[in-house]
């Protein structure tokens, strides 16, 4: 058997940012055809692209991204811990699913796929793009740091836009301008007052004021602001639509970008279960099967100079998604 923190490794020294995951794509790929798997990338855009391998399919994929959020942090293994950017979001969880799935196929075992995806820390236009392949699968295994429990769900996303206008004017002459800044800046702190909806497994709904924009010059009174806010759904879209436009009530343009829903997942007895409040790419990868999500790690370290992977759940993960794919085949 290959050993996966070996694996983990050397796919952690491939910088793999998202829009920049062509090494990490030919990488996996050639590992798979080297052991006699049927592989097609599929291009996302030039230079980058979906891998997916199959033998025979029909069965359960495994599936999870292979681009990271930057800035590049390389491997070290100190102590029991694989350090790096990815160790568990998600290139360890990649290492655990080709050992898993090449060790089943050593085994005789040939109804298991393989889908890796770019873009899914920004976008997600690699699931976007891999629904659209002839998918035979009747479960998705979606890879994502759940702490090795089966998460019971998600959270959704919802990106949305704010933005005031104002006047420019030189700063010496206030009163001919009107600042864009002040009245946003007079806004956010009541975004805290809003009742967003909860949920009794998901929690409640949560806002991120994730990047805030204005002004020129110091010099100059500021002619736009804009802020941009991540919400973690729990329930319908249209709720937290409604309640936003009713605080706004009209003192900003309102914008929506990204929207995941909120998902709720298949489990399996004899597997702890949790929720999970950040977003997968399961919504977007509907075409390949009832989804469950598993993996190694933490969330809580992920994205940050100190992302880990703890050596032992690493190794354990392999068998983990072994016996889900087992038990998933058997039902």
């Amino acid at each position: 058997m290959v050993d996966v923190v070996a694996l983990a490794a050397e796919l952690l020294a491939i910088e793999s940012p998202t829009m920049g995951e062509g090494k990490a794509v030919d990488y996996v790929s050639r590992w798979l055809v080297a052991r006699g798997w049927n592989v097609t990338v599929q291009e996302v855009t030039p230079g980058r692209g979906n891998v997916w391998a199959s033998r025979a399919g029909g069965g359960v994929t495994l599936s999870t991204h292979l681009d990271t959020v930057p800035p590049y942090v390389p491997p070290r293994l100190e102590h029991d811990r694989l350090y790096g950017r990815g160790s568990c979001d998600a290139k360890g969880l990649v290492a655990a699913m080709l050992v898993a799935a090449d060790t089943l196929a050593g085994q005789g075992e040939d109804r298991v796929d393989l889908l890796f995806v770019v873009g899914e820390e920004k976008g997600s236009d690699g699931a976007r793009a891999a629904n659209r392949l002839p998918a035979t699968s009747r479960y998705l295994i979606n890879g994502e740091p759940t702490e090795s429990k089966l998460a019971v769900g998600c959270k959704g996303s919802l990106r949305a836009h704010l933005r005031v206008r104002g006047r420019e004017a030189h700063s010496a002459y206030p009163h001919l301008g009107q600042s864009a800044i002040e009245p946003m800046v007079a806004l956010l702190p009541t975004l805290k007052d809003v009742a967003w909806p909860t949920d009794d497994r998901l929690g409640p709904t949560t806002v991120n004021i994730g990047t805030i924009r204005g002004g020129t010059e110091a010099n100059v009174i500021p002619g736009e602001c804009e802020v941009e806010l991540m919400f973690r759904l729990v329930g319908p879209v249209e709720v937290v639509r409604a309640r936003l436009e009713a605080w706004v009530a009209g003192r900003a343009e309102i914008t929506y970008a990204s929207h995941i829903p909120a998902q709720f997942f298949h489990t399996i007895p004899g597997f702890d279960t949790a929720a999970v409040a950040y977003t997968s790419d399961i919504p977007l990868l509907d075409r390949w099967g009832t989804p469950l999500l598993f993996g190694p790690g933490s969330i809580h370290v992920a994205h940050t100079p100190d992302e880990y992977i703890d050596i032992g759940e690493l190794r354990a993960a392999v068998d983990g998604y072994s016996r889900l794919v087992r038990a998933l085949l058997d039902a």
